[in-house]
């Protein structure tokens, strides 16, 4: 975060920097102008005094050297690294008109061009001040989410409450947060309940209600409860510095069509400094004198600048990446995000994703004498207290409603999209998907009837059937409006899930999908999603990122979704702090929008050459059309500004932010 603050440091004192030689070069500018023979026609003045032109070559020469000094200073370092590029053209042009101006004092025949140098270098400098403003004004927005931490919090040590410092916190600390406070660092709630708002990190923009054993995120702020927490991270491995840290990466990061603006930058400058001199030659050849060629010379090379195309794609970077983290949409991998525009089918991990991932029982069943129900619920809850799984929190929920007493399970072992297995008072004990059962052919009973909204695991004791367990997921109010938006969008939706084809179907149809896979072992996820990319399908995977990483990796776009805190570990390209789909929905659009921002920054950028560079170069001369270097450097600064004011007008806009 130090880093970030120097760097932002570093840009403010350069923007100082341009702001000062900019006003001292137009202060001097004046009496440079009056001086200047053209500018004396033009105003029908007559002001000549002895020595007049040295005193014009002394302000020029102040002006040159001290206005010029940062575009000489980056001609000198881009001829260095062997890249000419936006300053090696400045840099040219103001020496050329400085130093041929300089020769024609001495005795050279021609006219001066101190006053186009002056004006030049006052335009350059102008701009260059605004589009400054424009670069920090973007990459301050890394250091206002750093500022989200507070300094200070409140230590629980024996019964007293002591005032630290955030950074000195350890892991295992207890902190109480007063009501309206920000929380210090990220933490279990140990006792208290109360609102909390998570807007400046997710974007969720409706105060959470947080409860004992809830997570909190360092950065929210508390409502109006007391609230004791437990901190699991410190302040460098804490959410938002992870956050800080991906935005920092991403906004570094080069996309395939930064790397596209970088090269057509570097073909520009070569282009304008072969353009300008073909048209030196052609105006010397055709006997025009090597004033007006110059001045010609001067004025391609400036006009055609590609400093706006080198800001073209940055600007709207560092824009879009900010933006995003503040809405819960943080950016992995750069290219992915822009190229979210081409979807054209999203595969939902159904569990977590679609539903809301919150299993209850809704039935029970004993296929043994021996086992009742509650007996069934014990081995289960026994077994899956060990697994993370959303099925195993539907029965541990249930458990402790019925305040059962969990056993001492001995050889536990979870098999991925199987079930999970261990000894219990000397019986194995499995609780298995209806997948194992067919795998090790056990016939399930006639009695069994199996419900078609819900999902059921059974319960085995030494390889025999004694047990079912049937769970439900409810499916979140969002996916119908998420699901309705993205079809509209014409991108086909698909679901994948592990469960039976019943429930598959169902949820299909209640959400109009477009089709889902059922039955799918994790480690079969990604060949579904190879199977869609065959037929030519450009394909987003949602999910949950842990289970799905295989998928989310073969998927053109993978969307790691609701992974909460947990967010350094993903292989997807994109991570979704809530577990909202209706950002999916805001994913494509932002992606659309961050896209033709930058296609519209590189036509502002480029598209005024094509009628620029001709003129400048004296195509319309005999028509009495001609620009003039300063008038170069206003259309050159003036197509820099419109792209940082361009990338500036980026804004999320969906149904969920703002």
């Amino acid at each position: 975060m130090n880093h970030q603050q120097h760097h932002n440091n570093h840009q403010s004192k350069m923007l100082i920097d341009f702001k000062r030689r900019f006003f001292v070069s137009l202060i001097i500018s004046f009496p440079i102008l009056i001086l200047s023979p053209i500018i004396q026609d033009l105003l029908n003045l007559e002001i000549k005094f002895t020595g007049s032109n040295y005193v014009l070559l002394l302000l020029s020469s102040f002006v040159f050297f001290y206005g010029g000094w940062p575009f000489l200073k980056g001609l000198f370092d881009e001829l260095k690294k062997r890249s000419p590029g936006m300053m090696t053209l400045i840099g040219l042009a103001i020496s050329v008109a400085y130093f041929y101006s300089t020769a024609v004092i001495f005795g050279l025949k021609g006219e001066f061009f101190f006053w186009e140098l002056a004006t030049l270098v006052d335009i350059m400098l102008l701009g260059h001040w605004i589009e400054m403003k424009s670069v920090i004004g973007a990459s301050k927005a890394l250091e206002k989410l750093a500022q989200l931490m507070p300094d200070k919090a409140h230590l629980l040590k024996n019964s007293n409450i002591l005032e630290v410092k955030t950074k000195d916190l350890s892991v295992n600390d207890e902190i109480l947060i007063k009501p309206g406070e920000k929380i210090p660092s990220d933490g279990i709630i140990l006792k208290g309940e109360s609102y909390v708002d998570e807007s400046m990190l997710t974007g969720e923009s409706k105060p959470v209600l947080k409860r004992k054993g809830d997570k909190v995120i360092g950065g929210s702020i508390n409502g109006d409860g007391s609230l004791e927490v437990r901190i699991e991270h410190t302040e460098e491995s804490s959410y938002l510095s992870k956050v800080i840290d991906l935005v920092k990466k991403a906004q570094a990061s080069k996309s395939k069509t930064q790397r596209l603006a970088d090269k057509a930058a570097f073909w520009l400058t070569l282009f304008a400094l072969t353009i300008g001199l073909i048209t030196l030659i052609t105006w010397l050849v055709l006997g025009k004198g090597i004033t007006f060629a110059i001045g010609r010379m001067a004025t391609v090379m400036v006009i055609a600048c590609p400093h706006a195309l080198g800001l073209a794609i940055p600007l709207v970077v560092a824009v879009s990446t900010s933006l995003s983290a503040k809405n819960g949409l943080l950016i992995k991998n750069r290219t992915a995000f822009e190229n979210s525009r081409k979807i054209t089918t999203i595969v939902f991990d159904k569990t977590g994703t679609l539903t809301k991932g919150e299993f209850s029982i809704s039935s029970v069943h004993s296929f043994d004498k021996d086992f009742n129900q509650n007996k069934i619920i014990q081995l289960a809850v026994s077994l899956e207290k060990n697994s993370e799984h959303p099925i195993a929190t539907g029965i541990i929920k249930k458990a402790k409603e019925s305040k059962v007493e969990t056993l001492e399970v001995l050889n536990f072992k979870a098999n991925k999209g199987k079930g999970v297995e261990g000894i219990i008072n000397g019986k194995k004990i499995e609780v298995v998907s209806q997948n194992f059962l067919k795998e090790k052919k056990i016939t399930l009973p006639k009695e069994l009837k199996l419900n078609k909204v819900g999902t059921v695991v059974f319960v085995l004791a030494d390889n025999k059937l004694i047990g079912s367990i049937t769970l439900s997921d409810k499916i979140r109010e969002e996916s119908y409006e998420a699901i309705k938006q993205l079809k509209k969008m014409n991108i086909r939706c698909w679901m994948l899930t592990g469960d039976n084809k019943e429930i598959a179907s169902l949820v299909t149809n209640e959400l109009k999908l477009d089709g889902y896979f059922a039955e799918i072992l994790p480690h079969e996820k990604q060949e579904k999603i190879k199977e869609l990319q065959s037929k030519g399908e450009f394909v987003a995977m949602a999910g949950d990122g842990v289970n799905d990483a295989p998928a989310l990796a073969q998927a053109d776009i993978g969307i790691a979704i609701g992974s909460g805190t947990d967010i350094a570990a993903e292989t997807s390209d994109i991570i979704l702090v809530n577990s909202n789909p209706v950002d999916i929905m805001s994913l494509i659009i932002f992606g659309r929008a961050t896209y033709k921002k930058m296609v519209q920054n590189l036509f502002w950028a480029t598209g005024y050459n094509i009628f620029a560079i001709p003129l400048a170069a004296g195509i319309l001369y005999s028509a009495g059309i001609i620009i003039s270097p300063a008038v170069g450097a206003v259309l050159m600064s003036l197509s820099t500004v419109i792209v940082a004011i361009n990338a500036r007008m980026l804004k999320i806009k969906n149904s969920n932010k703002f």
